[in-house]
């Protein structure tokens, strides 16, 4: 049998060119990859691994700032000014960039069809960059949206990035309308739903006229935790969905637990974000609201945890083979810790000792950096070498896990006990100046994490500029299709692209 396979529900392999009833879980290998496509991918994970090296390389200097806070005496290099510009930085230049960029492709090869138009790809990059430039500029003169976490950029500087959404949307939408599958690929569910939740969101966030007073907080709230988790959370677990199955050389465990997942997730994530404002003036009965569905986050959690997990099931010696696969189980890890985490956080007792403490620093980092950037490095790890036929060192690829899986693990650790002790001092009645003496040492440890998490981040530049295609790399090269056998395949790699031959 060909390449031009696919793996149905029951794991039977079949050529691409039978009917158009092909089973739900199906995960197509038959697509080609044009060198426009190439080109996308790689200019949207290049522009993201430059936010990131920038982005991180501000948040490191505030790690050392907290140690040695003499260093932001000029205005612009102040805690209030970088904080922001680091935080939006990484969302929208790096994990949005990174994620758009890869959600190009999986919408595509899991519709069987070319992308709908290549030039509004382009241009909502270009408009995603414009975002995050004016939007920086703008923090590090002190124009900005007052002190709402997250949505700092002024209005004029969201107003690319939203436009942006909607190109997407409208793409990926047309795309997947010209799928050449009978049923819609499971990814595109997430994908596609992940680009209208947060138009809705963004749309609601900049309205002006009822954020006001207690409003306001309420949509902060709303705001904040809802770009987490309808934005980030079905981006990459989209991806997921298509990557893990694909290296792993099996189909999906369950269609129906992924439906499940869906599901659930869209009905409890909505109603959680005032969890963030326990024990403030909000009524209390939204408060209550807030924790109840924040415990019915538990549902969608494990179902699509436990589905990965399976899937994975008699396969785990393949990670050690896999330049991706270590990646992508790191980030379903913590997708799973962080997420229950959470729920245990929305308790009244717990966020009685653990809100507006480090705790909650830590908590965020574990789910932005642990989860959602490692599975934006598996997506990559496991897509650019085959469209490229170029392979990073194997070595340096380990030196990137390693270091960053460390580094969190200090940074996220040593914040978490210096937030529980920081909250059991306020409740013990200390003096505030008492609490910050004794986070010193934990704040050490938070730039040593971070200062492994950055050197990671300068790895895998390296190993991104590695996977970039030789300049003269011939055209047929550039347009490897998955599974394509005239694309050049070294070592490990092959592990990561080859899903049905036979």
């Amino acid at each position: 049998m060909t390449s031009e396979a696919i793996i149905t529900t029951k794991g039977r392999v079949e050529p691409a060119n039978r009917p158009l009833t092909v089973a739900k879980a199906q995960v197509s290998q038959g697509i080609d990859v044009d060198p426009k496509m190439t080109q996308l991918v790689l200019a949207y994970s290049a522009f993201a691994t430059l936010w990131l090296i920038i982005g991180t390389l501000i948040g490191e200097f505030m790690g050392f700032a907290l140690v040695w806070p003499e260093m932001g005496s000029v205005a612009w290099l102040s805690f209030g000014r970088l904080r922001p510009v680091h935080t939006n930085m990484v969302f929208w230049g790096w994990a949005s960039l990174g994620m758009l960029g890869l959600a190009n492709y999986v919408v595509t090869v899991t519709s069987r069809v070319r992308l709908h138009s290549y030039a509004l790809a382009w241009v909502a990059l270009g408009l995603i960059n414009t975002t995050v430039l004016i939007g920086t500029l703008c923090l590090l003169a002190g124009i900005n949206n007052g002190g709402q976490e997250y949505r700092e950029y002024i209005w004029p500087a969201m107003l690319p990035f939203a436009i942006a959404l909607i190109l997407s949307g409208y793409n990926f939408y047309h795309t997947i309308v010209a799928r050449k599958t009978e049923e819609i690929y499971i990814s595109n569910w997430w994908i596609l739903s992940a680009i209208i939740w947060t138009t809705v969101l963004a749309t609601i966030a900049y309205l002006p006229g009822y954020q006001e007073g207690m409003g306001q907080t309420i949509i902060q709230g709303y705001y904040m935790h809802q770009g987490v988790g309808m934005w980030f959370t079905p981006m990459v677990l989209g991806m997921a969905y298509y990557l893990v199955p694909k290296l792993l050389n099996t189909p999906i465990y369950s269609y129906s637990l992924g439906a499940l997942a869906f599901s659930t997730q869209l009905l409890f994530y909505t109603m959680i974000g005032t969890h963030h404002f326990i024990f403030s003036p909000i009524p209390w009965w939204l408060q209550t609201v807030a924790i109840v569905f924040s415990i019915g986050m538990v549902i969608p959690v494990v179902a699509g945890t436990a589905n990965f997990a399976l899937t994975a099931r008699g396969k785990w010696s393949m990670v050690r083979k896999s330049y991706a696969l270590p990646f992508l189980a790191a980030g379903i890890f913590y997708y799973c810790f962080v997420s229950l985490q959470g729920s245990l956080e929305a308790l009244r007792t717990a966020n009685l000792y653990w809100h507006f403490t480090n705790f909650t620093v830590g908590h965020s980092h574990f789910s932005m950096y642990g989860f959602i950037t490692f599975m934006i490095w598996g997506g990559i790890y496991g897509v650019l070498p085959h469209m490229t036929g170029r392979n990073p060192r194997q070595l340096l690829v380990g030196v990137h896990f390693w270091l960053a899986f460390v580094g969190i693990g200090i940074y996220g650790v040593s914040l978490s006990i210096g937030g529980h002790l920081q909250g059991v001092s306020w409740i013990a009645g200390e003096a505030f100046m008492e609490s910050v003496r004794m986070m010193a040492p934990y704040w050490l440890w938070r730039a040593v994490g971070g200062t492994l998490m950055f050197l990671s981040h300068l790895v895998f530049a390296y190993n991104f500029w590695r996977m970039m295609p030789q300049k003269a790399a011939k055209t047929e090269d550039l347009a490897a299709v998955t599974g394509d056998e005239k694309s050049p395949q070294k070592g490990p790699s092959s592990a990561n692209v080859e899903v049905a031959n036979a």
